[in-house]
């Protein structure tokens, strides 16, 4: 039986400011649970030091049977998903160290990746964001851009969008990085860390702010078409009145879904941004839309199932409250989150039950999950990567 001392870890981890552990924390204790069946763990490979205990979205992506993932210090690497062989490896930074012992600046990568227009794009704290053939690895562009690049960018319509630190979302050619177009938002004095990756749908481009607005701008030009708040500032203090829309907006046929810390879990018509339903949720992890089901994880690591078109809930799930969990990926007939101890959770889709579970790496997990055909991909603070059969 594995254990944890913690309290408000997610918030501690996601917000800008730093937390310090008490003497009167509650102690976590995962619930004992027999296996339904046994991990299949396929390979597993590692690349560079991960991203330790740094915040991060890089997660892996995908294409056709390669798999690229990339780790903090600057090291991106594409994987084959049947064997785990490495293709090739590139280091990012602009001036890497000869000697292990010389001081070195880390490229600082932290959003991404993004897999498109036969490149992958990589943003960094730095304020840069990277383009690399996707083929060979060999770096296409870098571009200084003014903020932290600390979302996955978004693709379509010709360009890609960057969502930053600073306020700002910019458009860029994808073969030269040249900025088409920029957007700047309301940025409130608390936000949390991290950032609302932007969705590419329709013509236009959808992203979360910091001040719990959902907007939807036009993508030949940047101007808005309209913007809804997802969650209100209330509360005395600075805390409570975080009211980040962090997630990445969900686009299906006409509706898009989002949630907001502090504030609700909402569709909308992408058309006009009115509210089709909303419910009382709070997060800062994506959501997962499969058919007629949104599954998330709530902001102290509860999972719920809600049907789509209404917004009722099927089921909830509490077992893991506490765990930072990731964002649920779809597997099969599974739901699978990794929890910040390296433990992969598995649960019946239909109802919640948790159905398995497996110890990996214990410097934990930071990402979800991604799906290829068959087989998980799953990647650690410590740069393990690991691909598992999906049953």
């Amino acid at each position: 039986m594995k254990k944890l001392t913690m309290a408000s870890l997610a918030l501690c981890m996601a917000s800008l400011l730093g937390c310090s552990s008490s003497n009167d924390e509650e102690e976590l204790v995962l619930p004992e649970i027999v296996n339904q069946f046994e991990t299949d763990v396929l390979w597993q490979e590692s690349i560079g030091d991960g991203v330790e205990h740094y915040f991060s979205r890089l997660t892996p992506t995908f294409y056709q049977s390669t798999v690229y993932v990339a780790e903090r210090n600057g090291l991106v690497a594409a994987l084959d998903v049947s064997s785990g062989d490495t293709l090739w490896e590139v280091d990012t930074r602009e001036n890497p160290a000869f000697w292990p012992w010389e001081d070195d600046d880390t490229a600082k990568l932290s959003g991404g990746i993004l897999q498109a227009y036969g490149k992958l794009y990589i943003g960094s704290e730095h304020g840069e964001v990277i383009a690399l053939n996707r083929d060979t690895g060999d770096i296409v562009w870098r571009k200084s851009v003014p903020g932290e690049a600390l979302s996955t960018p978004a693709a379509g319509d010709g360009l890609v969008y960057v969502n930053l630190g600073s306020g700002k979302l910019l458009a860029l050619h994808p073969d030269t990085g040249e900025e088409r177009w920029q957007f700047e938002q309301e940025v409130p004095a608390l936000t949390l860390r991290g950032l609302s990756s932007p969705t590419s749908a329709n013509g236009g481009v959808l992203v979360g702010e910091e001040s719990g607005k959902l907007s939807v701008l036009i993508a030949e030009n940047g101007f808005m078409a309209w913007s809804t708040d997802i969650a209100l500032a209330k509360g005395a203090s600075e805390f409570e009145r975080l009211v980040d829309v962090d997630t990445k907006p969900v686009v299906v046929g006409t509706t898009a879904y989002t949630i907001a810390y502090n504030g609700k879990l909402a569709a909308l018509d992408v058309r006009n941004g009115n509210v089709l339903w909303d419910r009382e949720y709070s997060s800062y992890r994506d959501l997962s839309v499969e058919l007629n089901t949104i599954y998330l994880v709530d902001s102290e690591g509860v999972l719920y199932a809600l049907d789509r078109e209404s917004g009722i809930e099927r089921w909830s799930q509490s077992a893991l409250r506490g765990w930072y969990l990731t964002t649920p990926a779809v597997a099969g007939n599974y739901l699978v989150v990794g929890d910040q101890e390296g433990n992969l959770h598995w649960l019946d889709k239909q109802t919640g039950q948790l159905a398995s579970r497996e110890e990996f790496d214990s410097s934990g997990f930071f990402v979800e999950p991604i799906v290829v055909d068959d087989t998980l991909i799953l990647y650690t603070r410590d740069g393990e990567v690991s691909a598992v059969k999906v049953p």
